[in-house]
């Protein structure tokens, strides 16, 4: 059977009418060279030899900057694309260092065990080269205990995860003298993904890190690593509470890049409703997997990464066999992920459809293609998904397919705030008060806190006669101890900022029920509600029963082609005002908000066409949440002026849209912030937009977006007027059938334009 070259393909699909009907942007990117430098000269000789009999005659020049800059003592982020050799900036400076100082210790820190199995054997195979006794571990949930103790004792490298040395490493800091004592390195891989509660929880960790090292007499350096982000150099100092020397002068080569645009074609003129992204996607990818070549399938969530796997299997299992196309996702066993990690990089699988589990720079080998079902979220993602296709130096395709929301239609019609914008910049806020509390009890219970000691640099004596006053901790002889038997670490999770979390627990044994995962109570109220579809690990559960004073979900696996989404009542109270921008008719503010929040009801929607295709009730209490947040207000002249049921469409829909652009600018998840409308704010009597941190206190993003409104709102605009649709649809400002009808597309834009023509 005659099969085509990736070039082949790649002219045919310029030639071909009705895919190039679909394309809205063909962008190449041309071939680079390798940029390198010579081995320094103080490098251990058995080092240099090992690095050569792997083929690597010289360094890219990041990798040498990055060699030179730490043997000087500094501490480095380098931030290059995907596959551009970054895990030797830091392995040559440990593997010096060990081989100078024999009893020299390192921390790797990864985001994910996946990746820290990778590394292990990446670093494994060189000490194998060099023929030296170094001993390199990694210290995770699956480390067997009768190992532990060898790691502790015994490892010059020991790898692990935020949660472990958070949970494991730290309360037992005991058991790990001889480790501390002589740690000399610390390195923060993928950097890009501390940000937001999980960032916050994890530079904590890193200060209760750097409290133990100083009491064993250690000041390790920090060599931190990431994907392309705007801020990376701050992002590094925040994390680490250090000074950062950026690399950035990438020398690895790439191939030529070919970057496509695709938007499906419309099937429902009128709501603007084009064809399912998942469709597209799988009728690409069979194009390519049929001839042989190589692709990865990036879609944004579990069940629709096992959707196109069951499509993809069937389409090509009479050509190749369903094993050669495999699914990559969170739930998967070690072993499973180890194994397609091999198969992908022998060529055995030719095809793999991953969550952004895979957008990690997990070694797959070579991949010729990616497809993207529907923007990944950030222009930082998209690109790391990107460097998965063309990991060396031959040629790409990578295909971006947008689906029908919002933010998806306004990236596929401005290529330039794509190619042209830089990455969105990444944030954390490490002095959270609720984050900041949990982390002081558990240094508290490591070491006991001496009046006069500040955390990091952070002033907390307030915090700790807070904590002393509640029995939590004890004051006795200038010192702060912890007051407990249980240590405090183990009810702390990185993952959210509010610990009264809601366990969910799967039904399927009647005999054995099983904790599958957790939920923060927030959360829980729209996402575990009796009846609501909830994703875990690929499987669709149903939730039969939520116990809300216990704490508990119950819930029961299912197959369904709808997912459910919860209507949130809000009632917003402004507590403090912290800044305001005023304007003549508008003004922007800033401060502090108390949320009151109740779920009323849910709607079922299906997965195809985001029709509502039925609803019920929900029955829980109202929940509170204080938390950082920013709001728009406009003159209240505007109720005259639209009609009520006239501005409260336009606030909605307003409201809809910056629901889809405010997580990119904050580079975050969409649940991650909230966007409310008032048509009379309790404080001001005035129409109001509300945006908010979904978080305890708040972290930051909702301030982030404060900070850049105008850039936000002109691409609220252009959004909206990029849209195809006469009168408002899904794909821009949600609307939906209204009595009387309302253009409410034209109302956003009236409403817009009050703000941006309004001049200060």
């Amino acid at each position: 059977m005659f099969k085509e070259s990736l070039q082949q393909i790649v002219r045919d699909l310029k030639e071909n009418p009705s895919f190039r009907e679909q394309i809205v942007h063909w962008h190449e990117l041309e071939a680079v060279d390798a940029k390198t430098k010579a081995f320094p000269q103080d490098m251990n000789e058995k080092l240099v030899q090992a690095l050569q009999r792997r083929g690597i005659g010289e360094l890219y020049t990041h990798q040498e900057a990055a060699y030179t800059a730490t043997r000087k003592g500094e501490n480095i982020v380098a931030v290059t694309p995907t596959a551009s050799g970054k895990t030797l900036c830091y392995n040559l400076p440990v593997l010096q260092k060990i081989s100078e100082k024999h009893e020299s210790r390192a921390l790797y820190i990864f985001p994910t065990k996946a990746l820290a199995q990778d590394q292990m054997s990446e670093i494994n195979e060189l000490i194998e080269e060099m023929d030296v006794p170094i001993r390199c571990f990694t210290y995770d949930g699956d480390t067997a205990p009768s190992i532990r103790q060898a790691v502790r004792k015994a490892g010059h490298v020991v790898i692990t995860n935020p949660d472990m040395l958070h949970s494991a490493i730290l309360p037992h800091h005991t058991k790990w003298v001889s480790f501390f004592e002589n740690l000399e390195y610390v390195i923060i891989d993928e950097l890009h993904t501390y940000r937001g509660v999980f960032g916050s929880h994890v530079a904590n960790v890193i200060r209760r890190l750097k409290r133990i090292a100083a009491y064993y007499g250690a000041d390790p350096k920090f060599i931190c690593t990431s994907a392309t982000i705007a801020n990376p150099k701050e992002l590094a100092s925040e994390l680490t509470g250090k000074q950062m020397r950026l690399i950035d002068n990438n020398g690895a080569p790439r191939g030529k890049k070919h970057f496509i645009f695709y938007n499906p074609p419309i099937v429902n003129e009128p709501l603007n409703i084009r064809r399912s992204a998942t469709v597209e996607v799988n009728e690409l990818a069979k194009r390519f997997l049929t001839n042989g070549i190589q692709t990865i399938v990036f879609a944004r969530s579990r069940v629709r990464v096992e959707v196109i796997l069951s499509h993809l299997q069937e389409l090509i299992k009479k050509s190749f066999g369903p094993d050669t196309i495999r699914g990559y996702r969170g739930g998967y066993l070690p072993k499973q992920r180890r194994e397609i990690e091999k198969g992908l990089r022998n060529g055995e699988i030719l095809g793999v459809v991953s969550t952004n589990a895979l957008e990690l720079g997990v070694d797959i080998g070579q991949l010729q293609v990616c497809l993207m079902t529907g923007y990944p979220g950030s222009i930082a993602s998209a690109w790391q998904q990107a460097g998965r296709a063309g990991r060396r130096q031959n040629e790409s395709v990578i295909i971006m397919v947008a689906g029908s929301t919002p933010i998806d239609q306004y990236i596929i019609g401005h290529p330039e705030a794509f190619f042209e914008r830089s990455p969105e910049s990444a944030r954390l806020n490490p002095n959270n008060l609720m984050i900041l509390i949990d982390h002081l009890k558990c240094a508290a219970y490591e070491l006991p806190f001496k009046h006069g000691e500040t955390f990091d640099g952070v002033e907390i004596e307030e915090i700790l006669d807070y904590l002393a006053e509640h029995h939590v901790l004890h004051e006795r002889a200038d010192k702060w101890y912890w007051m407990n038997d249980a240590f405090p670490a183990h009810g702390i999770s990185l993952r959210s900022a509010s610990q009264e979390n809601v366990v969910i627990i799967d039904q399927k044994d009647v005999t054995n029920h099983t904790v599958i995962g957790e939920m923060d109570r927030f959360s829980a109220m729209t996402l575990l509600h009796d009846e609501a579809i909830y994703l875990h690990q690929g499987v669709q559960y149903q939730v039969e029963y939520l116990d809300w004073d216990e704490r508990k979900a119950f819930v029961r696996e299912v197959s369904v082609e709808y997912y459910t989404d919860a209507n949130l009542a809000v009632k917003l109270t402004v507590l403090e005002e912290d800044d305001q921008k005023s304007r003549d008719t508008t003004s922007l503010s800033l401060g502090d908000v108390m949320v009151n929040a109740k779920a009323t009801i849910f709607k079922k929607i299906r997965m195809s066409t985001f029709e509502n295709i039925g609803s019920g009730p929900i029955h829980l209490p109202e929940e509170e949440l204080h938390s950082q947040g920013m709001w728009i207000s406009f003159a209240p002249s505007l109720v005259n002026q639209y009609g009520e049921a006239a501005l409260e469409a336009a606030l909605m829909g307003l409201a809809h849209v910056l629901g889809a652009v405010c997580p990119v600018f904050a580079m975050c998840d969409r649940a991650d912030i909230h966007v409310v409308p008032q048509i009379k704010a309790d404080h001001s009597e005035q129409p109001t937009v509300f945006i908010y941190d979904r978080y305890p206190g708040g972290i930051g993003l909702s301030k982030e977006i404060y900070q850049k409104i105008d850039s936000v709102l002109q691409h609220v605009d252009e959004l909206i007027s990029s849209c195809m649709c006469q009168s408002g649809c899904p794909s821009c400002v949600g609307a939906e059938n209204q009595v009387p009808p309302l253009n409410t597309k034209k109302l956003v834009k009236q409403l817009l334009k009050e703000w941006l023509t309004d001049p200060y």
